[in-house]
């Protein structure tokens, strides 16, 4: 049932990856369109939040702004696009910079899930095809990429050495998400904000994430070796 990345997927392996990549699509697609059009007026009472963005086409801008300053839309991209990269075949899916966004997009779509169902998911309020963009973005898919993972693979791909690699993208958006949040005086999360809890309350936030990040690594790594050693012995 597993991949290996250096031979052909079998039929099922294929059309978990195609699935994976499609559903992984789909969320943020959603989120772009209902962010896009402003469908929902904002509930948020908080002004050092994200959604005080004007309504109609003067708030587009501000509004797809903010869009892609969430970890969130980041991380089902990123699966997005390395699923579809496996599920087509290409030839990149060989190469080491490959495998750490392979490793990248399992650590930041397993934190996705986590931090949503256990900081986040408690204060939502969603209303109509957010019902579909949330659940896609922070329950099947980042179960779905895990599983995926898991059971087909690809084997033989992730390295040790790729775990500190795969936190410069996070780490990357970290900084995006402060420098911009310092420019406008809103952040997308709590736990990011440095206005209302300061820099230093917020760097271990980050700090905590990073070391979960850290461990998800290593623990994907160890997936892999153990899966591909099972694989050789049959």
């Amino acid at each position: 049932m597993t991949a290996d990345v250096h031979t052909a997927p079998s039929p099922t392996a294929q059309t978990f990856f195609g699935l994976n990549a499609l559903l992984a699509w789909i969320g943020p697609i959603i989120a772009f369109f209902v962010t896009l059009f402003g469908l929902y007026p904002n509930t948020n009472t908080n002004p050092t939040l994200f959604g005080f963005n004007s309504e109609g086409l003067s708030g587009v801008i501000g509004r797809v702004s903010d869009y892609f300053s969430y970890f969130t839309h980041w991380s089902n991209i990123l699966v997005a696009i390395v699923l579809t990269l496996i599920w087509r075949g290409s030839p990149h899916i060989h190469s080491k910079w490959f495998a750490v966004l392979r490793l990248d997009s399992l650590i930041m779509i397993t934190v996705t899930g986590l931090i949503f169902a256990i900081v986040l998911a408690p204060s939502m309020e969603l209303r109509g095809w957010e019902y579909a963009s949330n659940a896609l973005e922070h329950y099947i898919t980042p179960i779905l990429t895990v599983l995926v993972f898991i059971v087909f693979g690809p084997r033989r791909q992730l390295n040790y050495r790729f775990v500190l690699p795969a936190l410069i993208l996070p780490l990357t958006w970290v900084v995006f998400a402060l420098i911009r949040g310092a420019i406008i005086h809103a952040y997308p999360y709590g736990f990011v904000n440095a206005a209302e809890w300061g820099y230093g309350t917020v760097f271990l936030n980050l700090v905590g994430v990073v070391i979960v990040g850290i461990l998800f690594g290593l623990m994907f790594v160890a997936i892999d070796r153990f899966a591909s050693k099972r694989q050789r012995a049959k």
